[in-house]
């Protein structure tokens, strides 16, 4: 049977985990693509890759169906409209795109072609969320009234080869992490109706301290400590921080309180993680066991799952309506922050649908193997 054929533009840190994981899930990279050639071969080579070209000798080739944008953000919705509009499906790194009316467009632009838009992250359908999930929906916690979720740290100069931009527009620690905290939030929880929020610029430059550019200076153009309050349809309510200016924390990650207990989430950055639960009247944590597959580094399963739901009809569960939603949350608590009022949600989304207990990386196989042509 024919596997669906794959081309991946941009070749950087983050391809590797793309690339290995679309062989695992049995996707077929057919073509890769960089503005550094040499870095697209080295991966063609790394990967059995038949064909390192062009975006757009890339973006001509008939037999790609699938196009996977890893460019930088403030990339990503050229590239991904490029894609669109060579008739591809697409599935981009985070964010779908900068701001709404970007987004707005792309949506638009893959409704009008029958194509399907999506981004990162995945690692909400992770066997860790996926296992929240259903204790939510079991109501384990009962009904949920509020959420927290914390992501804080001293940013990313001291270990990124190049951090320059994190921190310009597209970057910051909303737009850079924010997307893990809140896609986890919105699978648990639903979307959001209103939100507000506040933001600052601690330090006005970073200094670069990996070895082959040590002491250069970055002008720092993006709010780095970012603070929200968001109100969830269904009436929860949350908070989330997301910040590069901590030295140190001992604050979880995120925690969904309902009306008969709590529930502790691990960090949505991860696929896994250890998932605990606390009843009203318990004594302690309990630990739940994790019930899907998918505990690994599972980055592209998204991808994955768009092929499979193009062979079927359904949805996609990291759609562009879910993607969108969370660019207009990030955007939103930075305008209610410059703007100093609430700021009511004008997108909506549906909670993607959960995985069936026992989802694993062998089943994925077997669904896909049964819907390729």
């Amino acid at each position: 049977m024919e596997r669906a054929r794959v081309g991946i533009i941009g070749c950087g840190n983050i391809s590797e985990i793309y690339f290995k994981n679309c062989r695992a899930f049995g996707l077929d990279v057919v073509a890769c693509a960089d503005l550094d050639v040499d870095r697209a071969k080295s991966r063609a080579e790394q990967f059995g890759v038949a064909k390192a070209c062009s975006v757009d000798q890339l973006l001509a080739d008939p037999n790609i169906e699938f196009v996977i944008n890893l460019t930088i953000p403030s990339a990503h919705a050229s590239v991904s409209r490029q894609a669109l509009e060579a008739g591809k499906h697409v599935h981009s790194e985070k964010p779908l795109a900068l701001n709404v009316e970007e987004g707005r467009s792309l949506l638009a632009l893959a409704k009008a072609k029958n194509l399907r838009l999506g981004s990162a992250p995945d690692t909400f359908l992770g066997s860790a969320l996926q296992t929240c999930r259903k204790l939510i929906d079991d109501g384990w916690i009962g009904k949920p009234i509020g959420a927290t979720a914390f992501m804080v740290g001293h940013g990313v100069e001291a270990w990124h080869p190049n951090p320059d931009f994190f921190y310009q527009p597209g970057g910051g620690p909303m737009f850079d992490m924010g997307p893990y905290y809140l896609t986890a939030l919105v699978h648990l929880l639903g979307p959001v109706r209103r939100l507000t929020g506040l933001t600052q610029v601690t330090f006005a430059e970073r200094t670069i301290t990996t070895e082959h550019r040590f002491g250069e200076k970055i002008p720092v153009n993006v709010p780095t400590h970012v603070a929200g309050l968001l109100e969830f349809e269904q009436g929860a309510v949350g908070n989330i921080i997301t910040s590069f200016d901590v030295w140190h924390s001992e604050l979880p990650r995120i925690e969904i309180y309902g009306t008969e207990g709590s529930l502790s989430v691990p960090d949505p950055n991860n696929f896994g993680g250890n998932v605990r639960v606390r009843r009203k009247g318990a004594q302690e944590w309990s630990d739940i066991p994790l019930l899907f597959g998918f505990k690994e580094n599972s980055r592209g399963l998204a991808v994955a799952d768009m092929v499979d739901a193009v062979r079927t009809g359904r949805l996609h569960r990291a759609n562009g309506e879910l993607m969108l939603h969370i660019v207009e949350l990030m955007q939103g608590i930075h305008v209610a922050s410059d703007e100093g009022r609430h700021y009511d949600i004008q997108t909506r989304c549906e909670r993607p649908a959960p995985w069936p207990v026992g989802f694993d990386e062998q089943a994925l196989l077997l669904a896909l193997g049964g819907h390729l042509a």
